[in-house]
């Protein structure tokens, strides 16, 4: 139980004492990276076209299986 709570005071210590990269600086949401939101969207759509395609096979498998085409 005491080293449960000196892992505790450890984690928080080391977070008071630094700051993160991630909040250094406030996003420009005026200018947007197009490579990132293209990049976060085209992934997107790939993986929904990967999904459909498998659901589309995976329908023609269920019904070629049962007799029902």
């Amino acid at each position: 139980m005491a080293f449960n709570r000196f892992l505790l005071r450890a984690a928080l210590d080391s977070r008071v004492g630094s700051r993160s990269i991630f909040t250094g600086s406030k996003p420009d949401t005026a200018n947007p990276n197009w490579l990132r939101v293209g990049l976060a969207f085209g992934s997107s759509v790939f993986l929904w076209g990967l999904l459909f395609r498998q659901h589309s096979t995976d329908v023609h498998e269920y019904k070629a299986r049962n007799g029902l085409e």
